[in-house]
């Protein structure tokens, strides 16, 4: 597929690789904070020559201190949970099984569990998407049991978000980016254009590249990235990103290393 020259001029500033970053973050009480959730990716469980269980057990630990320190509603884990053998899938669950909070996932391109594996295990398919309060959240899928990469079924992310339609805002989570402005992005022209187009829609969760931890804007729409918290390559930290939504329904998101503690990346939205 190709873009159309307005569809491009509008992709032009994330293809130039400028990151769109505000104001530093903001401390907020946790008396004004209505929904904080966490999105990490990319943990590649059973990879060879990697510390993948020190990995996990990691994230346990950073995600149940976020819950002590500031409260966490859920973590979204957006694919590539393991590395490419379906059995590894059982050792994983059990593996966070020490999480604190509620945890959702997504299917990644090194997810290579079939369609009645992935639901027996999960409780609910590769699309599947849930409401927390005011807000719901949509999960896209971009790979199949080969590990193939393909655009999400457009046709399901646009009678499921036609759902949630009077909601005060729709999250949605794709593990593969659907636009080419990473190495490994896959160009899905229906779906950005669905999603420029649906008005309640506040942000777009991607995983996959490794290598990016930044917010990436396609029309006023952004995408986000997270980096890594497992896997061999990529950012130099393994970190996860937060977001927290306000009383007041305005909403911010920025990425986080826990090991070194800088707040990276800074994005501030409004309702």
């Amino acid at each position: 597929m190709t873009f159309q020259r307005r569809s491009f001029l509008k992709l032009l500033p994330a293809l130039s690789g400028i990151t769109y970053l505000s104001e530093p973050v903001k401390a907020q009480p946790a008396a004004n904070i209505s929904l904080r959730f966490i999105v990490a990716s990319d943990g590649h469980y059973g990879q060879a020559n990697t510390e993948f269980k020190t990995f996990h057990s990691d994230l346990v630990s950073w995600v149940n201190r976020e819950k002590l320190q500031k409260g966490v509603d859920f973590l979204f884990l957006n694919g590539d949970l393991i590395h490419d053998d379906p059995t590894l899938l059982y050792d994983f669950k059990n593996t966070i099984s020490n999480l604190s909070v509620p945890y959702y996932v997504s299917r990644g391109n090194h997810d290579k569990v079939g369609l009645d594996v992935w639901q027996s295990t999960w409780g609910y398919p590769t699309n599947h998407s849930f409401a927390k309060g005011e807000y719901a959240f949509v999960v896209g899928d971009t790979s199949n049991e080969k590990g193939e990469y393909v655009c999400p079924d457009a046709t399901w992310l646009r009678s499921e978000i036609a759902k949630y339609k009077d909601k005060k805002g729709i999250f949605v989570f794709l593990h593969i980016t659907p636009a080419k402005w990473t190495v490994n992005g896959i160009e899905c022209n229906e779906v950005i254009e669905l999603f420029e187009n649906t008005p309640n829609l506040k942000a777009i969760f991607n995983g996959h590249d490794h290598d990016q931890d930044s917010t990436k804007i396609y029309g006023k729409k952004p995408y986000f990235f997270d980096g890594h918290f497992g896997g061999n390559w990529g950012t130099a930290y393994k970190g996860y990103r937060i977001v927290e939504i306000y009383n007041d329904h305005t909403w911010q998101s920025y990425q986080y290393n826990p090991t070194a503690a800088p707040v990276l990346n800074t994005f501030s939205g409004k309702s």
